[in-house]
């Protein structure tokens, strides 16, 4: 059986001031990319955003994703397996009080969980010169300050 595809996006969010105007995006290297804005939002919810909204648009069965982000908040969520604690608990951290943005987490946990172990998340040090996570910086940044998100390929 020949192995499924996998594709890399790049996820990041942008806040100015935290709270703030915000901005997500995420691209796929030499493919599509996408932005958003919120006009009062947080850093944590928009690195969130960006995550789902890639999955959201780019997840197909049988397809393998690789979300590739400079937020720990969302690597650590998948890798470190916070989001199984949180179900457990009924959507309760481990100091007992509710999940914060448990309204991105949701979905997010749920296509995560309906793709069967074929999306994985890895990290990547913010402004250490990687092209692909630079872009996306710049694509989120370009969104929290025009309030406006953009849609586009990058072949």
């Amino acid at each position: 059986m020949p192995e499924a595809p996998v594709s890399v996006v790049y996820s990041d969010g942008s806040c100015l001031g935290n709270p703030g105007r915000g901005g997500w995006a995420w691209a796929v290297p030499g493919g599509p990319f996408a932005s958003g804005a919120e006009t009062h939002t947080t850093n944590q919810r928009m690195e969130i955003t960006a995550a789902l909204e890639s999955l959201r648009t780019l997840w197909t069965p049988g397809h393998e994703i690789e979300v590739v982000s400079d937020s720990t908040y969302v690597v650590n969520c998948f890798r470190d397996g916070w989001w199984e604690g949180w179900l457990r608990r009924g959507w309760k951290n481990s100091q007992n009080k509710p999940v914060a943005n448990r309204d991105l987490w949701e979905p997010l946990v749920d296509l995560v969980r309906g793709a069967g172990g074929r999306v994985r998340f890895r990290w990547v040090k913010g402004h250490s010169a990687d092209p692909m996570n630079e872009y996306v910086d710049a694509l989120a940044l370009a969104a929290a300050t025009t309030g406006r998100g953009a849609t586009g390929s990058m072949a």
